[in-house]
């Protein structure tokens, strides 16, 4: 079966380490391209490359400034990703706390 296109799926698009990266940097903040290739240190065309198939993508909006272009992460288009993460997040949740009940007990054997 073929892989989903970068370009249709936001579980594709996240999938490359520096995409993730550009999330990160811009959080909950809009940024210009410049203003990420210095957080990152990264080239602009590395950035604008990434930045593309986000916006491709959906994960991050574009808005013009006069010549610059800021950018935003749409966290609703996150959404899935989340949705599908989140019964992770609570197995690990549940597992750190019974380490952390055996730690407990440990500590009162001691």
């Amino acid at each position: 079966m073929a892989r989903t296109p970068t370009t249709h799926d936001p579980f594709n698009a996240v999938a490359e380490p520096k995409r993730r990266r550009i999330l990160e940097a811009l959080g909950a903040e809009e940024r210009s391209v410049n203003e990420i290739v210095k957080k990152l240190g990264w080239t602009q065309p590395m950035v604008s490359k990434h930045l593309g198939v986000l916006k491709q993508v959906g994960l991050v909006s574009e808005r013009r400034v006069g010549r610059q272009r800021m950018y935003r992460v749409n966290a609703q288009r996150l959404r899935p990703i989340y949705d599908w993460v989140t019964p992770f997040e609570r197995y690990w949740s549940e597992n750190f706390d019974r380490l952390d009940e055996v730690l407990q007990e440990l500590k009162k054997e001691k």
